[in-house]
């Protein structure tokens, strides 16, 4: 049962006869890999290896030796000056493992891995996403933030390469922030089909690096038509009947062992300050002190099992593979006659199939047991039941030593079902020391507030910003855009020439607004009336400049008009990529309560800045020691489903998205390069005085908020239906971006920009490729099929999209180019 082909019987077989799939490729493709299902909307199939040491008990030193060897290729591939300078990073879950035996082959080079757990008090450097996810799925939380800023090579570890999305999107996100001049790609298997190869060195010419692949083997998946609906059949087909029991695994009849036995405890004596992974950075010195250690460690452990046990398995747990993978191999070398596996516990819902011909044979069922970050739920240990296992050692980390895990249904009494002794061994989880905090000036600037700075009142925004109103910073769009997607430049340095509205671009304008304000008022009252029930009964709103910038004005504005309310109104830069603007969130700390700031934006698209923010405050609290503030943004409309605190999920047309300065206070979007913001400056910001003649701002606020009291009562209605609704962000938007993205053969979800206001700011700063707009869409879209008209942009109907229209920016860009390759010209 523990190998891809058993007894002449290849572990794919069963998918393969049901399904039609082939692996096509090395010989030793079907030894590495067998397959199994799981439910899945895009990929009903899962490609099982067998030497990971995940999903199938293996021998510890064939899953060693197998990441060991490809990072011997690496070092023989960069050449040892080279590999002195390389930095390797895994992937969680899978991966964690994987990465640190590429790490410890190519020698010298320390580890880091991505984690989906956050760390209290450690600051991110990033976090990118899967493709198959729709939340943020890893976090980048070094010690040394230093190790991911060297110029070295990037060696990146996944345990299969397919089609490559997620590691080229982390690439091009770390490339962003921390540019380098080669990357390497390490994988057990390379999947990809020929397109994608392609791709891979249209890939490295786009960034300007050198980008590598190496792998132990090469194959591809045949898939015949139809296959993901008959997968998905199969799975409901073959599903246990009661799915939420726990324990399941292979029938009843299996191996039954009484779990009357307490699981034995045994302290290891982990050397004290030794990471037990990389997920704040394992450097060459740790792993020697873990060499040393290890003999000692695995004479504790075998001391504790019983001494007429032939078949042990250690388990690892979740991410944390690499010390029990390590601790199992020397096991196995000093225990004779005695055969060790290793596996580790998984995240992963796969169906289990009592059959030779199938990868994973048993399934047992148990809630998590670390308190994750995204709520309770199951997890899984493959292949251990019906194994034949005499014993079973768990290890696990100390913040999985939990209630939960010692629960009736927790992990150990699950194992304890299945074999007759349970050991528990904890691993004391590492985090990082709190980092010296130098001394900052203690006084920054007030904010700047009209009429010197902004059209807006002085009542009615203060701007966290620095005045860069006498700086050239406007760049034609096509030369930004080219810029931007080949990495000479971020957004952020530089500006959009200011979109000047024709007459008849203004009277689409005046006409959304006297159709919409009401609308606009009852959602601008409702979210304001979510926030004073939830957040704070004296908020203080923090609009991110600057589409959030009218909002916060009107929920300003519903405060004083409803309950006599005078609350404090600014404006901070946030910057996708870059975070918030760590000086605005220190003076407000010094002036208010941070537990009463609340963060205000007009729409969410699919989350991006939702997720930014988030990153943003845990880096600073992490840096600063100053906690309380609330990341979670409040925003007039949440068509992506991103967050909690909105007025509304429609996606219409909120009409200040149809202008940039002229209906923002004549403000600039926001500017962050080091040349013109010092490290104790505000992130800077432009004020149009010249464009008066056309500015809108105020009449905006004046148009909506005349309407706070004929949608009085609809408000207290609406404020109090979205108080007892369940409103859990689903993140639809990002699901539905990331289809769009990879249907339209973009494969960069940047460059896909959901809803009206995103959409509309696609036509006016970017290279609009083209817009799909949804059937039956009415006056919603007049402005953007008149943008799009005066653009040359094909508008494109779609009969099911989630929102009204969605804004494709043109993928690859480079001046002249219309098509989807960036070369080819397209009608």
């Amino acid at each position: 049962m523990n190998n891809a082909v058993h007894n002449g019987v290849w572990s794919g077989t069963w998918v393969a006869e049901r399904l039609g799939v082939e692996l096509v490729g090395d010989d030793e493709l079907r030894e590495m890999l067998g397959l199994a299902l799981r439910r899945n909307p895009k990929r009903a199939h899962l490609l099982v290896s067998n030497v990971l040491g995940k999903h199938v008990p293996q021998s510890p030193a064939v899953v060693y030796g197998h990441g060991f060897a490809l990072g011997k290729r690496v070092r023989e591939l960069l050449g040892a000056d080279e590999s002195r300078r390389a930095v390797v990073l895994g992937y969680a879950e899978t991966a964690t493992g994987l990465g640190h035996c590429v790490a410890d082959g190519v020698g010298l080079a320390p580890y880091l891995h991505s984690t989906r757990r956050p760390v209290d008090g450690v600051a991110s450097a990033g976090g990118f996403e899967e493709s198959h996810s729709h939340a943020t799925s890893h976090l980048l939380l070094p010690e040394n933030p230093a190790l991911l800023a060297g110029p070295g090579p990037l060696v990146l570890v996944d345990d299969e390469f397919s089609t490559g999305n997620t590691v080229l999107n982390t690439i091009r996100a770390l490339h962003e922030r921390y540019p380098r001049e080669r990357y390497v790609i390490v994988a057990l298997v390379d999947m990809r089909a020929p397109a994608d190869v392609a791709r891979l060195a249209e890939f490295a010419d786009e960034i300007g690096a050198q980008v590598d692949l190496v792998a132990a083997v090469k194959g591809t998946v045949d898939l015949p038509e139809g296959v993901l609906e008959k997968g998905q059949a199969l799975v409901a087909g073959h599903e246990n009947p009661h799915p939420g029991a726990r324990g399941t695994a292979r029938p009843a009849t299996t191996d039954p062992h009484p779990p009357h036995n307490r699981p034995t405890r045994v302290d290891l004596r982990w050397p004290v300050r030794l990471p037990d992974g990389g997920r704040h950075g394992f450097t060459p010195g740790h792993r020697i002190r873990l060499e040393s250690a290890l003999p000692a460690m695995a004479a504790r452990l075998a001391e504790t099992l019983p001494t007429d046990a032939h078949r042990i398995l250690v388990l690892g747990f979740e991410e944390l593979m690499y010390a029990p993978l390590r601790l199992a191999r020397e096991l196995e070398q000093v225990i004779e006659g005695v055969e060790v596996r290793y596996s580790t516990t998984t995240r992963s819902p796969v169906l289990a199939v009592d059959d030779p011909g199938y990868a994973i044979r048993s399934r047992l069922v148990f809630p998590a047991h670390d308190d994750p970050a995204d709520g309770p739920g199951e997890r899984y240990a493959y292949n251990v039941a019906g194994a034949g296992f005499d014993a079973v050692v768990a290890v696990v980390d100390s913040a999985a030593d939990t209630p939960e895990l010692h629960a009736p249904d927790g992990l150990l009494a699950t194992l304890a079902a299945h074999t007759p002794n349970v050991v528990l061994a904890v691993v004391p989880s590492y985090v990082p020391a709190r980092p010296h905090v130098s001394e900052r000036p203690a006084m920054l600037p007030e904010p700047l507030r009209g009429p010197a700075f902004s059209s807006y009142p002085p009542d009615e925004v203060g701007w966290l910003l620095r005045d860069l109103s006498d700086v050239s910073l406007e760049a034609p769009t096509e030369e930004r855009e080219e810029a931007i997607q080949a990495g000479g430049a971020h957004y952020a340095e530089s500006l959009p020439v200011e979109y000047q509205p024709s007459d008849h671009y203004q009277e689409l304008f005046r006409a959304a607004l006297d159709t919409s304000a009401a609308r606009i008022a009852q959602a601008v009252g409702a979210v304001t009336e979510l926030v004073l029930a939830e957040r704070s009964p004296r908020p203080v709103l923090v609009s991110l400049a600057r589409a959030g910038t009218p909002v916060g004005a009107l929920m300003r504005r519903w405060a004083k008009h409803r309950h006599g309310l005078e609350l404090p109104h600014y404006a901070v830069s946030i910057v996708r990529g870059r975070g918030i603007d760590a000086n605005a969130l220190r003076w407000l700390a010094a002036h208010h309560d941070p537990a009463d700031v609340v963060f205000v934006d007009g729409w969410t698209g699919k989350g991006a800045i939702t997720r930014e923010l988030a990153d943003a405050i845990e880096e600073f609290e992490a840096s600063d020691g100053i906690t309380g503030f609330d990341p979670e943004i409040a925003v007039l409309a949440d068509p992506g489903s991103c967050v909690r605190t909105y007025g509304t999920r429609e996606d219409f047309l909120i009409p200040s998205a149809c202008l940039n300065s002229t209906v923002s206070g004549l403000i600039s979007r926001t500017v962050l390069r080091a040349d013109l913001v010092g490290p104790n400056d505000f992130h800077g910001a432009k004020f149009y005085r010249e464009l008066a003649g056309a500015d809108v701002s105020v009449d905006f606020l004046d148009a909506v908020s005349a309407r706070f009291p004929e949608v009085a009562d609809a408000v207290d209605s609406s404020a109090k239906e979205l108080l007892a609704a369940d409103r859990t962000p689903t993140w639809e938007g990002w699901a539905a971006v990331e289809r769009i993205s990879e249907e339209y053969e973009i494969h960069d979800v940047n460059l896909v920009k959901p809803g009206v206001g995103e959409t509309t700011r696609v036509l006016l700063r970017r290279v609009p490729w083209k817009i799909l707009a949804r059937a039956g869409a009415g006056a919603d879209l007049d402005h953007v099929r008149l943008l799009a008209e005066q653009r040359g942009v094909p508008v494109e109907e779609v009969a099911e999209l989630p929102y009204t229209c969605v804004g494709l920016i043109h993928p690859k860009y480079t001046r002249g180019a219309t098509g989807a390759n960036g070369r080819a010209v397209s009608v």
